[in-house]
């Protein structure tokens, strides 16, 4: 049986933080980012920030620094490496940034574990300024922010492994993973952080979701669903799961 495709959101499912909140809170702009936010959406707003301090003299190797201290639970880590080596295509579809992904997975010898990283642009300019863009342009998506359709993505990865046997499990906590988790089949796992956003998006309605649900809390419990839904793939078994419900 070909390997899982196992799809992670990164922000408080990965990362035990929001990075962006990270960020701003680390550097001390924190009352500036929320007063922002009461009138601009968040990837125009992060662009923002990163302009703000810039001005204010930060560089942008003090942005990295303050990304490596980011809280990251080891056995998340271990979890990451672990469906690597066995052998699962495993990819982050996520509305941070490029910089802040990339600085944080680098610094955790991580990088190399995932296929690809789907989230918005982020590039230095030519005075040391990181920039944020958005991942897309404009969609049609009414439930999606502006800057980016996680379900687009999904749709796109689908596309690829189409008439394969290899089934999707996504992991997210976010009001951004309920779109995505709309585009997966029967055969497919969906892993939502318990009492976040996602989790009580999935709750609202179970009956729209045609994949399995499998709700977890914290570092511990992922890692244990996850590679168990992992082995068994592996050994040609059927995943433990109620159709259309929690587990």
């Amino acid at each position: 049986m070909a390997k899982a495709v196992v799809v992670f959101d990164f922000d408080e499912t990965i990362l035990d933080c929001d990075s962006d909140n990270w960020v701003v809170e680390e550097m001390g702009v924190d009352d500036l980012f929320k007063e922002l936010l009461r009138t601009m959406p968040l990837n125009p707003t992060m662009d923002r920030m990163m302009g703000e301090l810039h001005s204010r003299g930060k560089t942008i190797e003090e942005i990295a620094e303050i990304l490596k201290r980011a809280p990251f639970d080891p056995r998340v880590i271990s979890a990451i490496k672990a469906a690597h080596a066995l052998g699962c295509d495993v990819r982050i579809v996520s509305d941070a940034n490029t910089f802040f992904i990339v600085s944080i997975l680098e610094h955790h010898g991580l990088l190399h574990c995932f296929t690809e990283i789907n989230t918005n642009p982020a590039f230095i300019d030519d005075n040391g300024r990181l920039n944020i863009r958005p991942c897309h342009k404009s969609h049609n998506c009414p439930i999606c922010p502006p800057n980016m359709c996680k379900g687009l993505v999904i749709e796109r990865i689908q596309s690829e492994i189409v008439g394969s046997d290899r089934c999707i499990v996504y992991l997210g906590d976010g009001k951004g993973d309920y779109c995505p988790s709309l585009k997966l089949g029967h055969g497919d796992h969906v892993m939502p952080r318990k009492l976040y956003p996602f989790w009580d998006l999935l709750q609202s309605n179970p009956s729209l979701i045609k994949a399995t649900i499998h709700e977890w809390s914290d570092a511990g419990e992922l890692e244990a669903k996850l590679l168990n839904f992992i082995r068994k793939n592996e050994k040609k078994e059927e995943f433990t799961s109620e159709s259309n419900g929690f587990v």
